[in-house]
């Protein structure tokens, strides 16, 4: 073994704004103190109670990935398990997600985009 992964670290405009959406998603503490690294206006963090660490990077002219298109690939993206996908829609839709893919046909994921589109899914477990 080399490493051991950090943090997840997505580039957006309003690094903050992004933290507390996924707080929503996936509670977890905003900004929590770490000896590993500075906060600062371009830089939030979430400590998610899984022990994971989201980061979110400040980048000027922020261009979002567009899902499906290759032209301007989505580059990463989260798979998020939940118990009951249509609740969990409902929620991450009032939380500022938009959908991508409604997951039409009976499948087990779909895919939305978070504020500064990015996109993640949520997968039935």
């Amino acid at each position: 073994m080399i490493a051991d992964v950090q943090c997840v670290v997505l580039d957006c405009s309003e690094p903050t704004k992004l933290a507390e959406f996924y707080q929503t998603l996936l509670g977890g503490a905003v900004n929590q103190e770490d000896r590993r690294w500075a906060l600062g206006d371009g830089w939030a963090t979430l400590h998610t109670r899984s022990g994971l660490v989201l980061a979110f990077q400040r980048v000027a002219d922020h261009m979002p990935p567009q899902w499906p298109d290759s032209t301007q690939p989505q580059q990463l993206h989260l798979d998020l398990g939940v118990a009951d996908l249509d609740r969990a829609h409902e929620q991450v839709l009032a939380s500022g997600a938009r959908v991508l893919d409604d997951g039409s046909g009976g499948r087990s994921w779909r895919v939305y985009a978070d504020p500064a589109g990015h996109p993640f899914c949520l997968v039935r477990h």
